[in-house]
């Protein structure tokens, strides 16, 4: 038996507690715990939102309850830590639900700690650092470390393990399809490598890095297509193929040629004329990126590599974002309609790659 105070009770003075076979998950208590709050904070934020005056309760019969829910969520916390567990074992009795909603709340996190710990190791002296984190983004320490662990715990679970990561996220954790999507970016960021903390890349947030890293994930890997990789190995033969994409500079003139001729309707004059005078910057940054993408050290220094070679001269010239859509899109199509592109394979690596980098672009062109 455990032994539960329950909200509706509190309308009878002299009833404290009552024994029930079920433990009870109070919502609001629980984000309170899991947000970091102490049990003291928890009922002075809950009796400034009036709870006291809605149940009819005194204070310290809210604290004495309160504290009751922190002692059952701190037993609970190990259990959390392998949730297929919290299924399987006997000592809490707790309904579906209830269970659900512990599991995906624990595992929620904030995009703006998340965004602080892109790009670091999850060593034990990071985990030290965590003040700084938690100063920077306003969350709770104790938040910032239960956030910090759990993207470690699931990195270790699933790293080496094949298939689809987000699908063994949710295998072993139990999480909601979004929520190991968005913990499958964060192992797939982390096991490429990828420089995310230079000063020119600080205006991008944890969603621009998900929404890139889901379209790699999505178009660059072997994914499905081969039972030895996961979504989280790039496709290496794909990334080779890129090299051979150079020949399209030698047909630089013809490209300029189609990609102008399309785009003079729908640009400006001043956008027009600055794509006419500066055709041949732009094109060879983009397939410079791609025939170099097979060396490990460029493709970490991808997020970088857009920032300085493309997202800057742009923004320079003060291009709009549909600008910038009309001209990849352009860029794309008119590049895979020339004969030097005959080959069903470069013209599928092609077409792969720029998918990708006019996701990418797109996302992370802040105007």
């Amino acid at each position: 038996m455990i032994y539960i105070r329950r909200w509706e009770e509190r309308m009878f003075a002299e009833v404290d507690v009552f024994i029930s076979n079920y433990t009870l998950v109070d919502p609001e208590v629980y984000q309170l715990w899991v947000d970091g709050y102490s049990s003291c904070d928890a009922v002075q934020i809950l009796h400034q939102r009036g709870v006291t005056q809605q149940m009819g309760a005194s204070l310290e019969l809210v604290a004495s309850d309160v504290l009751d829910h922190y002692r059952t969520y701190s037993l609970l916390e190990r259990l959390l830590h392998n949730p297929p567990k919290l299924e399987e074992q006997l000592a809490f009795q707790i309904e579906p639900h209830a269970r659900k909603l512990l599991i995906e709340k624990y595992y929620e996190f904030d995009n703006a700690v998340i965004r602080e710990l892109l790009g670091k190791k999850l060593s034990s002296r990071h985990r030290k650092d965590l003040d700084e984190v938690s100063e920077k983004t306003g969350i709770l320490l104790k938040s910032c470390r239960r956030q910090f662990d759990n993207v470690k715990r699931i990195f270790k679970v699933v790293e080496e393990m094949q298939g689809s990561v987000s699908q063994n996220i949710r295998t072993n954790f139990l999480l909601s399809e979004e929520l190991a999507r968005r913990y499958g970016a964060i192992v797939f960021l982390a096991c490429i490598r990828f420089e995310t903390g230079k000063r020119k890349l600080q205006h991008l947030t944890f969603p621009d890095f998900y929404h890139c890293a889901q379209a790699m994930m999505g178009c660059w890997t072997y994914g499905e297509n081969n039972s030895e990789y996961d979504d989280t190995d790039l496709d290496r033969e794909f990334l080779l193929e890129l090299r051979d994409v150079r020949v399209l500079l030698d047909k630089e003139k013809e490209h300029k040629h189609l990609v102008c001729q399309r785009l003079k309707p729908q640009l400006l004059e001043r956008s027009y004329q600055e794509l006419d005078g500066n055709f041949r910057s732009y094109t060879r940054a983009l397939v410079g990126l791609a025939c170099n993408l097979h060396r490990t050290r460029e493709l970490r220094m991808l997020f970088m590599e857009l920032v300085e070679r493309c997202l800057e001269p742009w923004r320079q010239v003060a291009w709009s974002h549909s600008d910038l859509r009309h001209f990849l899109s352009a860029y794309l199509q008119c590049a895979l309609e020339m004969d030097v592109f005959r080959e069903g394979d470069l013209k599928s690596a092609w077409e792969r790659f720029m998918t990708v980098i006019t996701a990418c672009l797109l996302r992370m062109y802040h105007t």
